[in-house]
């Protein structure tokens, strides 16, 4: 028996083979979950449903998120597969790449509004949604942050802004959910090579920096990142909501 036996799991943000949310799934499925995988766009399904039928996930969607019409279709898909929802995995993030390099006096309007609904706000919309499907069932969300939201780093931008509202939303969301039993959390990872850090200006700098730094002396992997998560997502979490885990190596600890 896995930790999460049985348990039917949600995971938004897929890309490709390097991404967080694939290691999460790939947990998850270790553990015992039944999975369901959603995309963006077509040119992300030809990456996502091979993916997914190499795990056995049952449900494959596609759901933008800027779209509250996808949204309420992907968990209406959900509602009428399994009836309810245990785990739901928001790994969903995104800024204009001209947004990501120099200052951060150069963000747009447009850029900005960009990054906030796709980066923070979907955390509540896709929360609208599962929240009924959640209740009673000691329900476990996971979103993913950076400590960008939380100090400066070079390029970061308006990507860290979009981090903080994203931990703020987090504690606002447990605390309007936790009476019906729903936990939501927050994975604040290292620095990873993924198609989104890619986008950010100078990141192997940052990296290098990173794993100077940071007690542990190395950068984190993916397979860690998941590794708290499947955590978070199962019992042995069960008294644990509003919270940002970081996953660094220890860096956020460091002072000079």
């Amino acid at each position: 028996m896995g930790l999460l036996t049985g348990k039917k799991a949600i995971v938004f943000g897929v890309a490709n083979e390097k991404s967080i949310a694939w290691a999460i799934a790939e947990a998850l499925k270790k553990e015992g979950a039944v999975l369901a995988l959603t995309y963006a766009n077509e040119t992300v399904a030809k990456r996502v449903i091979p993916f997914a039928e190499s795990i056995g996930a049952e449900l494959v969607l596609p759901c933008d998120v800027r779209s509250d019409e996808d949204i309420r279709s992907v968990f209406a898909e959900v509602r009428t597969a399994w009836g309810g929802l245990d785990i739901l995995i928001h790994s969903i993030a995104f800024a204009n790449r001209e947004e990501l390099k120099g200052s951060f006096l150069n963000t747009t309007r447009e850029g900005f509004v960009l990054a906030m609904d796709i980066s923070a706000y979907s955390l509540i919309a896709l929360m609208k949604e599962a929240a009924p499907l959640m209740a009673g069932r000691g329900g476990s969300v996971v979103t993913m942050s950076y400590y960008g939201g939380q100090k400066v780093f070079p390029n970061y931008n308006v990507m860290g802004v979009a981090k903080a509202a994203l931990e703020a939303s987090v504690r606002y969301l447990a605390e309007a959910v936790g009476p019906n039993g729903i936990r939501v959390n927050a994975i604040s990872a290292g620095p990873l090579k993924t198609l989104a850090a890619a986008g950010v200006g100078g990141f192997n700098q940052i990296a290098g920096h990173v794993e100077k730094k940071a007690p542990l002396r190395r950068n984190t992997n993916q397979e860690e990142v998941a590794g708290a998560a499947l955590y978070l997502c199962s019992s042995l979490a069960s008294g644990v909501t509003g919270e940002i885990h970081f996953v660094d190596c220890g860096y956020n600890i460091i002072g000079v």
